[in-house]
C-alpha cells in the first residue's frame, strides 16, 4: 500500500460524504438527540403516571386513598364518574382507573374484605408493569394504618446497609446514554462504509477507480479509515458535549482508552459494512440486510440485558461478535473507571475479530471488483 493513495482516496470519501446531506443529518442526530432521547425514555420507575379515581364511597378511608397518590410517581388524581371511566380508558387519557365501591369503609370495618377495582392500560407497558404493584402497596398501606388507628413505622429485624456503586443515584439515564452511544457507533460505521461503496457503484465511479493505479486493498482501507475517523470524532464530541455536558453523566474512566476500544470496534464494523455492501445489489437491499445484522448485535451483546441472563450457547456464539467485547469494555471504562489492566482482553479480542472480518471483507471485495 502507498500512503499517498490511502490519503487521497480517504479524502475522496470524506468529500463524497460532505455532499450527502441525508448522511450528515443522520450522523448529527445519532450522536445528539438520539442519545438524549435514549437516556430519558422508557423509565424503569413511574413518573407522573395518569390516574383517575371513581369514589363511590365518599368516606374517610376513600379520601385517604385518593390523597395517597402523589408526585413524582403519579400525577394529581382526577375524580371521575363510573360512566367516564371506560370512555377515558378507551381514549388513552388514563393509565390507571381506580373504582372504590359504595360502603367500602363499612364493609372494611366489618371485616368483610371488600374489593377495589383497578383498571390498567397495558399498552403503556413500562408504567403498567410497575404501576400495578405501586398502587397495591399504597392502598394496602393506607388500609392497614386506617384499621390500626395510627401510623407506625415497623422496625425491620435486619438493618440492610445498601451502597450503590458506580451510579449512586441509580439514574437510568446514565446507562441509556452510554448504551445509545455504543449503538450509534456500530450503526453509523456499518451504514457509512456500506453506503459509500453502494453509492460509487450506483454512480458508476467504481469503474473510474479500477482504471487508476490503485489496488483493492488501498480502496478498502481508505473507506475504513475515513468513515471510521468520522464516527470516532463524532463519538468524542458526543461524550464531551452531549453525555458529559447536556446529560451531566459522570464518567470515571479514561475517555482516551474508550476511544481506543472504539477505534478497534470501528475496524471490525466498517469491514462488516463493506462485506454487506458487496453481497447486496442496491441500497434498499442493504437496508434490509442491515436490520437483520444490527438487531442481534444490539439485543444479544449485553447492552440491553445482561449476558448472564441469556442461554449459555447464545453467550458462547456472541463472543464472536465485536459488539459483545465492546459493550464489556465500554461499561467497564465509562461506568467503573477500569484501566488498561482490566480491559486488555477485550482490546485483544476486538483486534483479532476485526482482523478476521477485514480479511473476509477484503476477499469478498476483490471478487466484487473482479
Amino acid at each position: 500500500m502507498r500512503l499517498g493513495n490511502l490519503l487521497q482516496l480517504g479524502i475522496k470519501e470524506l468529500r463524497g460524504l460532505a455532499r450527502d446531506p441525508v448522511m450528515l443529518v443522520l450522523i448529527a442526530y445519532s450522536f445528539t438527540f438520539a442519545i438524549y432521547e435514549g437516556a430519558n425514555t422508557l423509565p424503569e420507575t413511574l413518573n407522573r403516571a395518569a390516574i383517575a379515581i371513581v369514589d363511590e364511597d365518599q368516606s374517610p378511608i376513600s379520601t385517604r386513598i385518593t390523597t395517597a397518590f402523589t408526585a413524582p410517581y403519579f400525577s394529581t388524581p382526577r375524580m371521575i364518574s363510573q360512566y367516564e371511566m371506560d370512555r377515558r380508558m378507551d381514549a388513552g387519557l388514563d393509565t390507571f382507573a381506580l373504582d372504590i365501591p359504595p360502603d367500602f369503609q363499612r364493609d372494611l370495618l366489618a371485616r368483610k374484605a371488600p374489593a377495589i377495582q383497578l383498571n390498567v392500560d397495558a399498552t403503556r407497558i413500562s408504567q403498567a408493569f410497575n404501576g400495578g404493584g405501586y398502587v397495591e402497596q399504597i392502598i394496602g398501606a393506607e388500609i392497614a394504618e386506617f384499621l390500626a388507628r395510627n401510623r407506625e413505622a415497623q422496625m425491620p429485624q435486619i438493618d440492610l446497609a445498601l451502597r450503590a456503586r458506580f451510579n449512586p443515584e441509580l439514574k437510568r439515564s446514565w446507562f441509556g446514554a452510554i448504551d445509545h452511544l455504543i449503538m450509534s457507533i456500530t450503526m453509523l460505521s456499518i451504514i457509512l462504509t456500506g453506503a459509500a461503496l453502494i453509492r460509487e457503484r450506483e454512480h458508476g465511479t467504481i469503474e473510474h477507480l479500477l482504471v487508476m493505479p490503485v489496488t483493492p486493498l488501498e480502496i478498502m482501507v481508505s473507506k475504513v479509515w475515513s468513515m471510521g475517523a468520522v464516527v470516532l470524532v463524532a463519538s468524542a464530541l458526543s461524550i464531551a458535549f452531549v453525555i458529559k455536558g447536556w446529560l451531566a453523566v459522570t464518567i470515571d474512566g479514561s475517555v482516551a482508552l474508550f476511544l481506543l476500544g472504539a477505534a478497534l470496534q470501528l475496524f471490525a464494523t466498517t469491514s462488516m459494512g463493506i462485506f454487506l455492501a458487496t453481497v447486496t445489489g442496491s441500497m434498499p437491499q442493504f437496508g434490509l440486510l442491515l436490520m437483520m445484522t444490527l438487531l442481534p448485535l444490539q439485543t444479544l451483546s449485553g447492552s440491553m440485558t445482561p449476558r448472564e441472563s441469556m442461554p449459555q450457547f447464545v453467550q458462547d456464539i456472541m463472543l464472536a461478535a465485536p459488539n459483545t467485547h465492546f459493550v464489556m469494555l465500554a461499561q467497564a471504562i465509562l461506568f467503573r473507571g477500569a484501566g488498561l489492566e482490566a480491559v486488555w482482553p477485550q482490546l485483544v479480542a476486538l483486534a483479532v475479530i476485526g482482523g478476521v472480518f477485514f480479511v473476509i471483507a477484503l476477499r469478498r471485495f476483490r471478487a466484487f471488483l473482479a
